[in-house]
């Protein structure tokens, strides 16, 4: 499988769908959808014919030990494959909202989703942190140019929070690659030479740090989530489906195949404050989460919750109750997780979008009783909510379970406190379906159009994936565990 060949047709596609709006307007979502279409085809193709699994390596900076490494594994390419279903997503989801520089607007979504790929793909740090900073710009563009009331506000509070847990994070790798030269006389960005640096332990604390730091702001955890609700909020709904689907995913990406990998002793010393933050992020996320009236925040929040999850079940993995490294059940419950959010998430940010593209309001105070008037709406909203509270028998359920199997192997009373996040959750996604679908319908509320076909078509397909993942997991299990095994360098 050629990944380079992946990421440039993604970024000549965003140049073509920028050019193609002086031919017709509409032809950019065309070129987009096409181009999402065509990658997911070639990305899944590979996977059934077992050739997804590529390695490509290309001299780049030798003189500064940089270059080319692109790898695909098991992690990888469910990533991967989850990136170019929702860049799907995102361009049928903003079909026709979006109606003024449509070319740009698909251009930035094709150049964030190559960003990405390069993220997960990348085993070069310089290369990765490249990546990094590839999809963060055209991300700001989408808030910025396409968002609602608050653009400005959010955009740019996006970006210092993601620019400067970057520039941490650029600081880390600098001095990794530092230190790794004064013990071994050569300098390299390449991930699996700096494997195992001897490092002392008070510098190899110091640089998980700055790695963890960086990752938790995306992901995000608390205290640094403060970014995502507005970015939620203002975002048109393909940046919001990119975001909560696809760019919370590098976080997390980031600590399992770098942090842990990179500073086992640190990562085991400090995990019971990450598991701790995990613990708080759920129960915090779920709280806030419940206290708004907003639609798009109230899912936002959520995902501050559903993430916590993560940071919980890959920390647990390094701190097995003093087993250290030998508790694969919360790492691999922290990859479903972020497999089966990407969907959900992603569904429900797709319903905010349309009802307030509908309805020209976000605030569930003004709905109700909207089942009466859209019911296949209804009927989407019921099944995502019902799936994002861990319905038993769809893939939300498998993760958060299997998080805390492992982290119960870890720390008992952060497993206790992340399992009341489940009720929270019940409740906060209880009360959405009941404010906006249940109830007396709301004489203001005008006659709305339903989900048609198109939308229809994509949210389907979005519930099949659950209920597959829900009911058999064990091909995600199958492709994460090869790579759980090789993360762990004992200390």
């Amino acid at each position: 499988m050629n990944i380079l060949g992946l990421i440039l047709f993604l970024l000549i596609a965003g140049g073509v769908a920028w050019a193609a709006e002086r031919v017709n307007p509409n032809a950019p979502r065309w070129v987009g959808l096409i181009a999402f279409i065509a990658a997911g085809a070639y990305v899944a193709n590979a996977w059934a014919g077992g050739y997804a699994y590529a390695n490509q390596y290309i001299e780049w900076i030798p003189r500064f030990g940089i270059h080319v490494i692109l790898s695909m594994d098991g992690l990888s390419l469910m990533l991967t494959a989850l990136t170019l279903f929702l860049g799907a997503v995102a361009v049928v989801s903003s079909w026709t909202e979006t109606k003024r520089r449509t070319g740009f607007f698909q251009f930035n979504v094709l150049w964030v989703m190559a960003g990405v790929v390069g993220v997960f793909t990348a085993l070069d740090l310089f290369l990765f942190f490249f990546f990094w900073e590839v999809m963060l710009i055209p991300m700001y563009f989408l808030i910025a140019i396409w968002g609602h009331e608050n653009k400005a506000f959010a955009a740019m509070k996006f970006f210092l929070f993601t620019q400067i847990s970057g520039l941490l994070m650029l600081f880390a790798i600098l001095a990794l690659v530092y230190f790794n030269y004064a013990n071994t006389g050569s300098i390299t960005f390449n991930y699996n030479d700096l494997l195992g640096a001897e490092l002392a332990p008070d510098v190899a604390f110091y640089l998980m740090l700055g790695f963890f730091v960086a990752f938790v702001v995306k992901l995000p955890g608390v205290p640094f989530h403060t970014w995502l609700p507005d970015a939620h909020t203002q975002a048109p709904t393909a940046g919001s489906v990119i975001l909560a689907g696809i760019l919370l995913k590098t976080g997390a990406y980031g600590l399992i195949r770098f942090v842990i990998p990179l500073f086992p002793d640190a990562s085991a010393q400090f995990a019971n404050w990450a598991m701790f933050l995990g613990a708080l992020s759920i129960l915090y996320g779920g709280y806030m989460a419940y206290s708004q009236s907003d639609f798009k925040r109230l899912v936002a929040y959520s995902s501050v919750a559903h993430m916590g999850f993560v940071l919980l079940g890959a920390f647990a993995f390094v701190d097995a109750g003093g087993a250290a490294g030998m508790n694969p059940l919360g790492m691999q419950g922290a990859v479903v997780t972020m497999i089966a959010h990407g969907f959900s998430t992603a569904a429900l940010f797709m319903m905010a979008g349309a009802l307030q593209e509908r309805l020209h309001t976000r605030e569930m105070s003004n709905m109700g009783g909207l089942w009466m008037r859209a019911p296949r709406m209804g009927v989407m909203t019921m099944f995502f909510v019902v799936a994002s509270v861990g319905m038993p028998g769809l893939g939300n359920f498998i993760g958060e379970f299997l998080v805390l199997l492992g982290a119960f192997q870890a720390n008992v009373p952060l497993t206790v406190a992340a399992a009341l996040g489940v009720v929270v959750a019940a409740v906060y996604g209880l009360v959405l379906l009941q404010r906006a679908f249940q109830g007396e319908p709301n004489p203001d509320v005008p006659a709305m159009r339903d989900f048609g076909l198109r939308e229809m078509t994509v949210m389907t397909l979005m519930m099949a994936a659950l209920i597959w993942i829900g009911v058999y997991p064990q091909p995600l299990l199958d492709l994460s565990a090869p790579v759980i095994e090789t993360l762990w360098i004992a200390p």
